[in-house]
């Protein structure tokens, strides 16, 4: 039996695009943003579309574009290119924007804590959508789980500069709340190729990598280190 799945997130910031190298600058930090040269879909030396082409590749089916920078314009030029690139090969995830979710057709959202609550969201992108939840305690857990989540994420596992403001919880949480929560859950924070053993002998199912694979020099050599030699596990509606 397959036993778990990677959920590839393509993070702007991560690919070295916006706070440089992954690493979130605090709300308070005067530092401006890095301004693209190399077109809308430029991330450092690498482009959107090279990590999208490169997981799907690797047998990665479920992808998320996450952009904490981008302007709105800029947010959904490049969400519909990588929607073209994706579309029938895995699930495509948006992050945090239900409009831009809509806009393109995406497979899914996913929320933070901060974000529209997940019945808002519904109305927006509309049913048949897959809806995801950041949680980071289990009391957020078991919410999200009643307030119709499809699948929650629990994090950061691991420290990871793409979250500087949120504690680690630690594999504790993601066994408790894999004990409390019937809906998919997955690992999230500073997973890579030194730990991700760790994160899948905790019974994990979906595993997202961010930096392992958005900073990666050979990001198709990456992959194949996060997986292993196990095959990986479909979500509900996962597309072949």
């Amino acid at each position: 039996m397959p036993d778990y799945s990677l959920y590839g997130i393509i993070d702007r910031q991560a690919c070295g695009f916006g706070y440089g190298r992954g690493y979130r600058k605090p709300h308070h930090s005067p530092l401006a943003y890095r301004k693209p040269n190399h077109g809308p879909l430029a991330c450092g030396l690498k482009s959107l579309e090279r990590i999208a082409k490169d997981c799907l590749r690797c047998g990665i089916r479920i992808i998320q574009y996450r952009d904490k920078s981008q302007d709105i314009r800029g947010f959904y030029q490049n969400a519909l290119r990588l929607k073209k690139i994706i579309a029938d090969k895995a699930l495509f995830i948006i992050n945090d924007r239900a409009d831009i979710a809509r806009l393109v057709d995406s497979d899914g959202l996913h929320l933070g804590q901060d974000d529209l609550p997940i019945e808002a969201a519904r109305r927006i992108i509309g049913g048949g959508k897959i809806i995801g939840k950041s949680c980071h305690s289990l009391k957020q857990a078991i919410l999200a789980q009643k307030e119709g989540a499809g699948y929650i994420s629990i994090g950061p596992i691991f420290a990871t500069p793409t979250k500087p403001d949120y504690p680690v919880v630690g594999l504790g949480l993601l066994k408790s709340a894999m004990e409390k929560v019937k809906i998919p859950i997955m690992a999230i924070g500073g997973i890579d190729k030194t730990n991700i053993g760790l994160v899948k002998d905790s019974g994990a199912k979906i595993i997202a990598v961010v930096r392992a694979i958005c900073q990666a020099k050979d990001i198709p050599k990456a992959i194949k280190e996060l997986q292993g030699n196990r095959k990986t596990k479909k979500l509900k509606n996962q597309k072949t």
